[in-house]
């Protein structure tokens, strides 16, 4: 080849573009995400930021869409509460409610789908076996660093707590997150069994893709 001749590009990665199926499960995923903020939830604490089944959603949408649509659908439920749909826990809405204890949690949501969801794309392409603790682990870390660790913060910055007590306030919500993460791991792997398509083919698609 001589010196003039200009190099053959490199082929881009392709990217994995939504369908109309895809913008459908993120509608349907976000809504969920509010039916579920509309079931009463439990105060807990000094705050009386309330125990809800929100979280069941939010890990169940990850589980199931995948990083990049689950942060589609949850943060589409996090704008629309944010513009004044009163879709929040205990009908709430605005911009307002980053100035209260709960705004850590509300704004952990979307990071912790979309982290939960790129966890399960790579444990339902490996592997059949052990899907379901697979899976509960994915979400249990990602409640634990994100969701339980930006509760703690808004805890400290709206709260005005220490960090330990923050931490204090933060442990009730254990118990019951754990519940829910088993029950998201257990949904998400009959509706992967019962819908292969749904995150599997898409997973493999975008990693044929970026391997070539």
């Amino acid at each position: 080849m001589s010196s003039t001749e200009a190099a053959p590009a490199k082929r881009s990665p392709q990217r994995i573009r939504w369908t109309s199926t895809d913008i459908g499960l993120i509608a349907v995923f976000a809504a969920l995400v509010a039916v579920s903020a509309v079931v009463p939830g439990i105060p807990v604490g000094a705050l009386g930021v309330p125990i809800t089944i929100q979280t069941l959603a939010v890990m169940l949408t990850g589980l199931v869409l995948g990083g990049g649509r689950a942060f589609a659908a949850v943060g589409l439920y996090t704008l629309l509460g944010f513009a004044g749909l009163p879709i929040f826990s205990g009908g709430r809405s605005g911009l307002g409610i980053l100035a209260t204890p709960s705004a850590g949690y509300i704004i952990a949501f979307p990071l912790a789908a979309a982290a939960a969801g790129w966890l399960a794309a790579r444990i339902v392409c490996k592997t059949n076996k052990y899907r379901t603790v697979l899976l509960f682990a994915a979400a249990m870390l990602c409640s634990i660093v994100l969701i339980h660790g930006l509760g703690v913060v808004g805890f400290m910055v709206n709260g005005k707590f220490d960090f330990a007590k923050a931490f204090l306030a933060d442990l009730p919500y254990y118990p019951g997150d754990t519940i829910k993460n088993v029950l998201a791991a257990v949904i998400a792997v009959a509706l992967h069994k019962a819908f292969p398509d749904i995150l599997v083919r898409r997973a493999r698609r975008a990693n044929n893709t970026t391997s070539k």
